[in-house]
């Protein structure tokens, strides 16, 4: 027997205001008619969050006898497995009516079976303690079809769901569909009981209205979980359900469990000592805990002594259980945090201003004569400035150039402009405006120009967010913006020999032009939110951006100087200036541009390293060994091969700014200049695992995750996380939640209100 049940009712169901989907033939899952065939449809959830559409309707019925399901979620199903007793299961849909409300929806597929039709304000998983369930989140039901048993339709004895409205269903809370389990459980006999424990126990309370256990987070008591463990009962559970109580009991107490867990293991015949001594080391709670057990235990009748502390924060007297561990944490080491933590650098702390020399003097007037003074802005822009002056003049022992790639990060009206034009300033006083390159660079081509003219050249770019956005799009982009990023990592590993220019094939251009140990530097300055949307994983990845550093102020608008006057450089300054760009190489290293050849004679002055320098850099090198190989084949690895290198590069930056006739790397030079490095790599990789996203799921996960991070320890509730994120619909701000919190990233908790629990979510 076969019927289009998409003509007959399809059109009914969405004036209703109904979800629904098509199913399979003689089936109970969803399907699609494709090329003469019926296949199982993927991804027919999303038909659960909104009624079905016109377009939709007048495809599925052109499908040769498909049924019609209900999706869950807003529509909510309570089914009654009760397959040879009418009188009990006619008093479970009884009780059904009385705690849920009387629906006028009832389906009969094989009686006594039946299913009670509810709708929902608020989407929940779906409860299941079989011979009873509540169908909802991520779950269906078929509401017309031919049953598979009995060969015949699906019944509607009291009204037709067609007939109905969404509006006409009684509304149930996830409270309420545990009440009913609970209760409806009680009424069956021992036997038909489930074995199995019942999953998906809320964390908020127990649903008796004769005892309420709040509990507010993962942990317990040892004292609450072993009384609430009496109750119960170890013998012939199945696997998986005595592997959630091991985990529930780990997550309540963590390793002070252990001994709980092996006892109440013990008590069941099928126990194995090994076996569990090997599971308990094994499990890793997140989200499961101290919740779960009294749930359980409530559920076989535990009714704990109101002397007992279920919950160690409302424990006032002694120390919180987990204070040792709070004391630690904030000196964790790397290692402390596994194998998946973000390969952070250990080590001093930066002070952007303990400097000396030409260094200090740029950067001391940097910040005086700024209306909003940004030391560490200031600090890499002066750098750079000082590395272009000396490049193809100092190198070090190791043949480290001083060509630098500085970003600088800082909300807009923060003062990013200011040290740009102090640099410019001061190189037209100097006489140096030819180490100035452009505002703007247009073009690969130009760039290759611009430092053929002047190998050595700084180039400062406002908006480099915006550029990188575009240099970094090689789909949308055209070639002559795109060579650009690619030609500056060229140029970066090609400061101590020569970079051969690109061969043309036109015979308009000049042929190739060659640039004998090029030292471009570059100081960009962006807003946070340009540089981060321009940036995915693969931009990372693909090493262009691990050369430069990443430099992020740490006070995006720090109070007015109320500086008015009008500059005036200190003589001493330019004149400092003028004789780095004078001093190294004695005047072989850059002839006053007449040629960049190869036949060029260029011999940098060698800086020495002190020993302990050595030293500094010799403990670096092991530890970003050792992070390489933890992190290897990431998107890290790339940043984490250039970190040696840019230290040396800074530190041989500040030696020469302290004596440029003779400069010496000394360990205070190493130290700053490792420290300087750990901050912008730190700062790096933090905020890329912050925000660079390759696809929209991944792009709302880390703005869910951003938000309650901004919340603080404090945390945020369910009312204020709606309102921030209400960019999200609700479902999928919800599991975007759920997901959080099942990787160990959120915590959610219930804290008790005047009238209400509240629940709160805080990013651990």
């Amino acid at each position: 027997m076969s019927e289009n049940f998409m003509t007959q009712y399809g059109d009914q169901l969405a004036a209703g205001g109904f979800p629904f989907l098509p199913i399979v033939p003689g089936e109970k899952f969803p399907g699609r008619f494709e090329r003469g065939n019926w296949l199982p449809y993927k991804g027919w959830t999303k038909h659960a969050a909104r009624a079905t559409t016109a377009h939709e309707l007048s495809i599925w019925k052109q499908w040769p006898d498909a049924g019609i399901g209900i999706p869950c979620g807003l529509v909510a199903g309570v089914d009654i497995d009760i397959a040879d007793d009418i009188d009990l299961a006619q008093r479970l849909q009884f009780l059904a009516f009385e705690l849920l409300g009387a629906t006028p929806a009832v389906r009969i597929g094989n009686a006594p079976k039946r299913m009670l039709v509810y709708r929902t304000d608020a989407p929940f998983k779906g409860i299941k303690a079989h011979p009873l369930e509540v169908l909802c989140q991520g779950q269906q039901f078929v509401a017309y079809a031919i049953h598979p048993g009995t060969g015949r339709p699906y019944e509607w004895p009291v009204r037709s769901l067609a007939d109905l409205t969404l509006a006409d269903l009684p509304v149930i809370t996830e409270e309420q569909a545990h009440a009913f389990i609970e209760q409806g459980l009680a009424l069956l006999p021992e036997g038909m009981r489930p074995v199995r424990l019942e999953r998906n126990p809320s964390a908020i309370s127990t649903r008796s209205s004769a005892l309420k256990i709040v509990v507010n987070t993962q942990e317990g008591t040892p004292e609450a979980i072993q009384d609430a463990l009496r109750h119960i009962v170890n013998a012939d559970l199945p696997y998986d359900d005595w592997v959630r109580v091991g985990m529930a009991i780990k997550g309540a107490l963590g390793e002070a469990g252990a001994g709980l867990f092996a006892d109440w293991s013990a008590s069941s015949a099928k126990n194995i000592p090994e076996t569990t001594d090997r599971s308990w080391a094994s499990f890793r709670p997140t989200v499961i805990g101290a919740g779960t057990i009294y749930h359980l235990a409530q559920r076989h009748g535990w009714k704990p002594d109101a002397t007992i502390v279920l919950n160690p924060a409302n424990q006032h007297p002694g120390p919180h259980p987990a204070a040792p561990l709070l004391q630690k944490m904030p000196r964790l080491s790397v290692a402390a945090l596994g194998e998946n933590a973000p390969p952070f650098l250990d080590g001093p702390e930066w002070n952007p201003t303990d400097l000396d020399g030409v260094l200090s003097q740029l950067v001391n007037y940097m910040v005086t004569t700024a209306t909003r003074p940004q030391p560490i802005l200031a600090v890499g822009n002066a750098l750079c400035a000082l590395g272009a002056l000396m490049g193809r003049r100092y190198r070090t022992e190791t043949d480290v150039r001083s060509n630098l790639y500085v970003v600088g990060i800082a909300d807009s009206g923060s003062g990013k402009n200011h040290s740009r034009e102090v640099i410019t300033d001061l190189l037209f006083r100097a006489g140096l405006k030819k180490f100035l390159g452009g505002n703007r660079i247009a073009s690969g081509s130009g760039l290759l120009r611009a430092i053929h003219d002047h190998p050595a050249i700084l180039f400062q770019q406002d908006e480099f967010g915006m550029f990188l956005q575009a240099a970094a799009d090689r789909k949308r982009s055209p070639k002559h913006i795109t060579d650009i990023l690619d030609l500056m990592t060229e140029l970066y590993s090609s400061s101590a020999t020569v970079f051969l220019g690109p061969e043309y094939a036109t015979p308009d251009k000049k042929g190739r032009q060659d640039i004998n140990q090029p030292c471009l530097c570059l100081y960009g300055t962006t807003t946070p939110a340009l540089f981060w949307s321009a940036l995915k994983s693969a931009n990372v990845a693909d090493g262009s951006l691990a050369r430069f550093l990443i430099l992020k102020t740490q006070d995006d608008y720090p109070e007015a100087s109320g500086v008015e006057s009008l500059r005036q450089p200190p003589e001493e300054l330019v004149a400092a200036l003028a004789a780095i760009a004078q001093n190294g190489s004695g005047g072989d290293g850059n002839l006053a541009n007449l040629t960049t050849g190869p036949e060029t004679a260029i011999n940098p002055q060698v800086v020495p390293m002190k020993p302990a320098v050595w030293e500094r850099f010799a403990a670096l090198n092991r530890q970003v060994t050792g992070l390489l190989r933890r992190s290897r084949g990431s998107q890290f690895s790339p940043i984490l091969a250039r970190v040696w290198e840019n230290a040396a590069k800074v530190a041989l930056i500040r030696a020469v700014s302290a004596d440029p006739a003779q400069p010496v790397i000394r360990e205070e030079d190493a130290v700053w200049a490792i420290a300087m490095v750990r901050y912008a790599v730190n700062t790096f990789i933090e905020d890329v695992e912050r925000f660079v996203a390759d696809n929209q799921t991944e792009q709302n996960h880390k703005r869910v995750l951003e938000v309650l991070r901004k919340a603080g320890r404090k945390g945020i509730t369910q009312g204020d996380v709606s309102q921030k994120l209400r960019f999200l619909e609700r479902r999928p701000r919800m599991e975007v939640l759920q997901t959080l919190i099942e990787s160990g990233q959120v915590i959610s908790e219930i804290r008790l209100g005047r009238t209400k629990p509240t629940t709160i979510y805080r990013a651990v």
